[in-house]
């Protein structure tokens, strides 16, 4: 097994106090073969409370090193206190790394290897339960689907990039409860296309409307569009809400219009990829809301944080010398606005942004906004140049 950190050494300082954040490749033994992951705990996590866990898996042909830096959640995990784990696919027959959705021959049993991760890492790091949540891209994201389906009594909600599911595993998904569903799909994906594939991937509008009718919400979707904040990536966003689900639960599509087999909002830019919204922070902000018995909290609170992200812009984006906040004058309870950068540190503190934030003293890169304020914390994105 491979470590950054001794485990002794690991849980003798956990037992002391909290510890720096820490990135941990170690495997377990699962069905007769060597199973690697990549860990990542924040450094807020101190084992005395449960924390979230949340599954990142990879693409077919990717790995969980890039997964992680690709469909990063590590900052967003630093502030939130939730624990991430990159499982690492097997090769198939090709040689290729692949988590087994129901394509090809492949015979290895990811699902029990999920679960048998999550045992795994709740024995060594308290995990609440009830707060386990799987996301992914491409390939991912059909295994995000098939653990809703079939591992129903652990995974409270999912959310896919780029992935869909296929016929097979729709046509007998037995998912146990109501399940929270997030979809961020480009309508112009020519590696999953949005219209779907016959036989291997259903089409975008099927799997949402099934999850939708799953979860007894409003068949008919509240839509809205982004807001076109970077007018050179080439795509916009519109916003599917289908809400009033059993539980409160909610299914969410974002259709990127024009955008292509890409994660929204990765620093790893390439053509089709949309940097109005932040699929990491839009996962997180609507999973998080989530427990495996539905909404936390009441009904009148679900989507809460996505309303404020609907209204909370940074602009200009990219920005040289000074960014605004629009609808900062509906942010009547606001505390501080921190600027971090990709890694969780604070470049920049302020209480008051009405005049704007000057950002000219910052390197050229991507930064997170955290919008703080009593109900909880609104997280913006924005690209210094």
């Amino acid at each position: 097994m491979k470590f950054f950190f001794s485990l002794t050494l690991l849980f003798s300082v956990l037992q002391m106090n909290a510890v720096a954040q820490q990135t941990i490749s170690d495997s377990i033994s699962h069905d007769g073969m060597t199973r690697e992951y990549i860990l990542y705990v924040p450094a807020n996590y101190t084992g005395t409370e449960e924390v979230p866990l949340l599954f990142n898996f990879h693409g077919y042909t990717s790995n969980a090193t890039e997964q992680m830096w690709y469909g990063d959640f590590r900052s967003i995990a630093d502030t939130a206190g939730f624990i991430i784990i990159h499982p690492e696919g097997t090769e198939d027959g090709t040689g290729t790394t692949h988590f087994n959705v129901g394509w090809g021959g492949s015979t290895v049993d990811d699902v029990s290897f999920t679960e048998a991760l999550i045992d795994s890492i709740s024995a060594e790091y308290t995990i609440n339960q009830d707060r386990i949540y799987s996301t992914g891209m491409s390939n991912g994201g059909f295994m995000s689907f098939k653990l809703a389906c079939e591992l129903s009594d652990r995974i409270a909600g999912i959310a896919s990039v780029t992935g869909s599911i296929l016929p097979a595993t729709l046509n007998s998904c037995n998912a146990l409860h109501s399940t929270p569903i997030m979809q961020i799909h480009g309508t112009s994906d020519g590696t999953v296309p949005y219209g779907g594939g016959a036989g291997w991937t259903e089409p975008i509008v099927s799997l949402v409307d099934y999850w939708a009718d799953f979860n007894n919400c409003d068949l008919t979707a509240v839509v809205t569009n982004v807001p076109d904040i970077n007018t050179g990536d080439g795509t916009t966003v519109e916003k599917f809400s289908y809400l009033n689900g059993d539980n409160c639960t909610e299914v969410i599509h974002y259709k990127v219009d024009n955008g292509g087999h890409t994660w929204p909002g990765t620093v790893f830019t390439s053509a089709g990829t949309n940097q109005d919204i932040n699929a990491s922070v839009e996962i997180w902000k609507f999973l998080s809301q989530y427990d495996i018995n539905g909404l936390i909290g009441s009904c009148s609170t679900a989507g809460i944080e996505n309303d404020f992200e609907d209204v909370y812009t940074v602009f200009p984006n990219p920005a040289t010398n000074t960014i605004y906040i629009k609808g900062v004058q509906k942010f009547t309870d606001m505390q501080e606005v921190k600027i971090t950068d990709l890694s969780g540190a604070i470049v920049i503190s302020s209480n008051d942004i009405e005049n704007g934030i000057d950002v000219s003293g910052l390197a050229d890169g991507m930064y997170i906004v955290h919008l703080v304020q009593d109900k909880g914390e609104t997280v913006l994105r924005f690209a210094k140049k």
